[in-house]
């Protein structure tokens, strides 16, 4: 096939396919400066393939001979950067601020419910339920739901395994010693932990009226990646999934300013919160 053509030759026309593609599937939007993550990110999709180019890769998704490849394309470019703890200031103020008052309300209940809307491989969803082990809410009915548009990366966060770089980025050794044991060269969780959270597909995109009530959602680096009318559209429906008083949680450079009839800004220690209304 000759040499794999580099990302910097894609056809315009195939630069615009994939742009399109990428938000008809998934809503993100990839501006004209992106050749460098085209490359990184399609180079295994090319290789895998045994393709030369990234433009007969364009060929074989419009020829929709395998549907898979698309999907594959899509899922290549979704950002699923992700560490155990990211954030400590957000895991702090649930520590010490809306544990406690969850912990009076529900004291009948005994109950509270979470939802970790973009989770890529897991660690968001398993370090809330490891806090939650260590507060002392063992005998509490606890569930955390981790969604994300990849199916790969639920697959990871169900299997529940990492490796030691993963358990090396923002895990306190002493919980990596309380809830995971050796497997092989990597680290496997602990079933008490697994079995607070599960994991499925999700587009945010869609509606989300039939989930929830949660006391509290991460949407944590998500917002950045989608139109203004596509973030507006999912704040909404955050807000939908939201008790009265629920707490959203966003990255640190994303904001609900424009929002106050679904969400309050509250500082909280060192970070922002935005309170269900």
């Amino acid at each position: 096939m000759g040499s794999q053509t580099t990302i910097a030759e894609i056809l315009p026309e195939n630069y615009r396919f994939l742009q399109a593609h990428i938000y008809s599937q998934v809503g993100i939007v990839l501006e004209n400066n992106k050749n460098y993550l085209f490359e990184s990110r399609l180079a295994p999709i090319v290789k895998q393939f045994s393709l030369g180019s990234i433009n007969d890769l364009c060929e074989l998704i419009l020829a929709k001979r395998n549907p898979e490849i698309g999907q594959q394309v899509v899922e290549a470019m979704t950002t699923n950067e992700t560490y155990f703890f990211r954030d400590p200031a957000q895991y702090e103020a649930i520590r010490t601020v809306l544990l406690p008052r969850l912990k009076e309300e529900r004291q009948v209940t005994r109950k509270m419910r979470f939802w970790s809307a973009a989770s890529s491989t897991g660690q968001e969803a398993y370090s809330l339920a490891m806090l939650l082990l260590e507060e002392g809410f063992k005998d509490w009915d606890i569930k955390i739901l981790g969604t994300d548009f990849s199916s790969k990366v639920v697959e990871r966060a169900q299997a529940a395994n990492y490796q030691q770089l993963e358990v090396n980025r923002g895990l306190p050794a002493a919980l990596l010693l309380n809830h995971f044991r050796r497997s092989g060269l990597n680290w496997q969780l602990s079933e008490p932990v697994r079995r607070m959270a599960r994991f499925e597909t999700i587009d945010l995109r869609n509606s989300m009226r039939t989930m929830g009530p949660f006391d509290l959602v991460f949407c944590r680096n998500v917002m950045i990646y989608f139109d203004n009318t596509t973030k507006r559209n999912i704040m909404k429906e955050l807000h939908s999934t939201l008790f009265r008083g629920g707490w959203l949680l966003l990255g640190g450079a994303e904001s609900a300013f424009g929002l106050d009839e679904w969400f309050e800004r509250k500082t909280v220690g060192n970070i922002t919160v935005y309170v269900a209304r």
